[in-house]
């Protein structure tokens, strides 16, 4: 039996996805349609890796040192946190938490660890969408590409992690494949729309 949805609180859409998938280009995509802008606020990690070219403070991750990471995991101030090729990511609970309490719904990138752990602390009022690239070939191109100064071991670990991560896709409520930006972003949208109607 499906659980109901918590209607005093916001909902929170976790996409997964493999590294190269176009998750994050998704995600910011659809939070800046003009009828999803008031509705949906992207939550911003926190991580100990090196900020890359192009990348802001505060818009597109809160980068600490590993020292602060450790404190701020020590006091329970995430919601999930993981490690992923020796740097570690995490969610504010906080900044969820005072989002949700308003009814304003959330959306943010994960992990299959944390989207898990997500929907445990909130399984009914969590979606879980996990992106797909048309094939690991195409993965590979996009991985290369964006990461043109990536060394070749590092790009290999990625291939192995998204192999694992493709199995991952039949636990989540929705998988779609980007195999065209348009048309994944349109798809994106009518998902978040129809459970935000609902």
């Amino acid at each position: 039996m499906k659980q109901k949805i918590e209607k005093d609180k916001g909902l929170i859409f976790v996409v997964s996805g493999p590294s190269g998938s176009g998750k994050t280009t998704l995600v910011d995509k659809v939070v800046k349609e003009a009828h999803l802008r008031d509705k949906l606020v992207r939550s911003i990690s926190v991580t100990t890796r090196k900020k890359r070219s192009g990348e802001t403070e505060g818009r597109d991750y809160f980068f600490l040192s590993r020292r602060e990471f450790r404190q701020r995991s020590k006091a329970r101030q995430f919601l999930e946190q993981t490690k992923y090729l020796g740097c570690y990511y995490a969610t504010p609970k906080d900044f969820v938490e005072a989002q949700i309490s308003r009814h304003k719904h959330i959306i943010l990138c994960l992990d299959l660890k944390g989207a898990v752990s997500v929907k445990r602390f909130y399984p009914k009022n969590t979606v879980t969408i996990f992106i797909l690239p048309p094939s690991l070939v195409v993965l590979r191109e996009r991985i290369e590409r964006r990461c043109n100064k990536t060394k070749k071991k590092e790009i290999r670990q990625r291939l192995k992690l998204a192999k694992e991560e493709f199995e991952a896709c039949r636990r989540y409520d929705h998988c779609l494949i980007n195999k065209n930006l348009q048309q994944a972003a349109r798809e994106l949208r009518r998902i978040i729309l129809r459970k935000i109607d609902k």
